[in-house]
């Protein structure tokens, strides 16, 4: 006699998940092997790996769209970062990691009432006026409901997957052993450690108890601020968690079809959200992606999941922010690489050309430059194909992330993938020195500098 599993159950036998994430290389590798034998019976080569491509997408979105988990959490960072690939080769990504940021298989209602069966209690029903059995919303590890709280409050009910850490448990291990690859790539960076911290940060969005502490925090924060709004925790029990739902216009539409107005709005107040948790409340956001953002009626920004939240900032890291800035901004090849080998961006011993880093980074710079700068797709695409160029004599693959930086680093390239899929526009010098007044003196220094005849110093 046969059981049907409920689709929305995580799958947690780790021997099967490893051999579908193991699969994907192993794949891929396989499709290179057969292009090759089709260009040499005269495929044209353009065609050929478009096939590839378009295949390999496919492959990875079923892949990772069914073992949910982390897997379908770098399903969700890759379908923001496809956006700086170059269009020929994003296109097949795009189409299908898009889709897997709303495919994940919906849990039916009797798993659900399992689930809250089990956090809330029996009587789980008695908490709500009303409880809508439909999916509002997809998460990585989980999905949303819309309800009605015994005081009459609208709330989002955020159910967690079953099984789900064992489920993320297994991509871990399986993170780790893959990891070992990107030394290949990244002859000079400590991928173990880097490896740890982003294990670490995955671990914690398991947590919903932390999460909602998170959550209460910001919202005690904010409450009564005339730019972000934070929704109430109301209630949470194991891996469920209710707080107040959010009316508004979501970020994603903004990105597809809001105003300029709009995508200025949610890009300025985004970018201040995260930043400002420096000064205020010592507390980094790090998941500033358009699923987790909304413009409200008021012209607030709305600011929801707060799985993804670290203690900020760490020891010495305003030092290594001014000294880092001034470097690029102005200080040259012997400067960057004092402060490069300063703050940990290469291992003892490691040789890299300060030249060709000075080189690659200047471009970065760009935003701050200028008093207002408009951040694009094509922009971006420009600044990772520069500093992700697989080519042996690319200064990038000498360099490493310092640990302790893992978290601002995924904020930092969130935010930029976010902001330029606004096409937001900002003085973003200012945003930074509203949080980091010490950066008041490097862009003082830096634009006058760049007028006719001064010296930079």
């Amino acid at each position: 006699m046969s059981s049907r599993r409920d689709p929305g159950a995580s799958p947690a036998r780790p021997a099967l998940r490893s051999a579908k994430l193991m699969a994907l290389p192993v794949a891929y590798a396989g499709r290179q092997a057969a292009g090759a034998g089709r260009r040499a019976l005269g495929r044209p080569a353009r065609e050929v790996n478009r096939d590839i491509q378009n295949r390999t997408a496919e492959h990875i979105f079923a892949v990772l769209g069914e073992l949910k988990g982390c897997a379908a959490k770098l399903g969700q960072l890759l379908a923001v970062y496809q956006l700086a690939l170059p269009r020929d080769i994003a296109a097949p990504y795009q189409a299908a990691l898009a889709r897997l940021q709303d495919s994940a298989p919906v849990m039916l209602p009797p798993t659900v009432h399992a689930v809250l069966a089990d956090n809330l209690g029996p009587d789980w029903r008695d908490l709500f006026q009303e409880f809508d059995d439909r999916r509002a919303a997809a998460a990585s590890i989980g999905q949303v409901h819309r309800g009605v709280w015994h005081d009459g409050r609208e709330v989002a009910v955020k159910v967690m997957y079953p099984g789900a850490r064992a489920a993320v448990e297994s991509d871990l291990v399986q993170l780790r052993r893959i990891s070992t690859l990107a030394s290949v790539f990244l002859p000079g960076a400590d991928v173990k450690s880097v490896t740890e911290a982003l294990c670490e940060g995955v671990r914690a969005e398991l947590d919903y108890a932390g999460e909602a502490e998170n959550q209460r925090a910001f919202a005690d924060e904010y409450r009564g601020s005339t730019e972000f709004y934070v929704p109430e925790v109301l209630e949470q029990r194991g891996d469920v968690l209710i707080s107040e739902w959010l009316h508004g216009t979501a970020a994603t539409r903004i990105v597809s079809s809001g105003s300029r107005e709009q995508r200025d709005r949610v890009g300025e107040l985004m970018m201040r959200f995260v930043l400002t948790g420096w000064e205020r409340h010592g507390f980094l956001y790090c998941d500033p992606h358009p699923g987790n953002l909304w413009l409200l009626p008021d012209g607030r920004l709305g600011v929801v999941d707060f799985g993804a939240c670290a203690p900020w900032p760490h020891p010495g890291f305003t030092e290594l922010t001014v000294q880092m800035c001034d470097a690029i901004l102005n200080g040259g090849p012997a400067a960057l690489e004092s402060a490069v080998r300063t703050h940990g961006f290469a291992l003892p011993g490691r040789d890299f050309d300060p030249v060709a880093l000075d080189s690659a980074l200047a471009a970065c710079g760009e935003p701050v430059r200028h008093e207002r700068f408009r951040l694009t797709t094509p922009w971006l695409r420009k600044q990772v194909l520069r500093i992700t160029n697989p080519r042996l004599n690319n200064v990038m693959r000498e360099l490493t992330l310092p640990p302790g930086c893992t978290p601002f680093a995924r904020a930092a390239l969130t935010m930029v993938g976010t902001l330029s899929q606004l096409e937001s526009e900002c003085d973003y010098g200012a945003e930074l020195v509203r949080s980091v007044p010490e950066l008041a003196e490097v862009f003082t220094t830096m634009r006058r500098g760049s007028e006719p005849g001064v010296p930079a110093n």
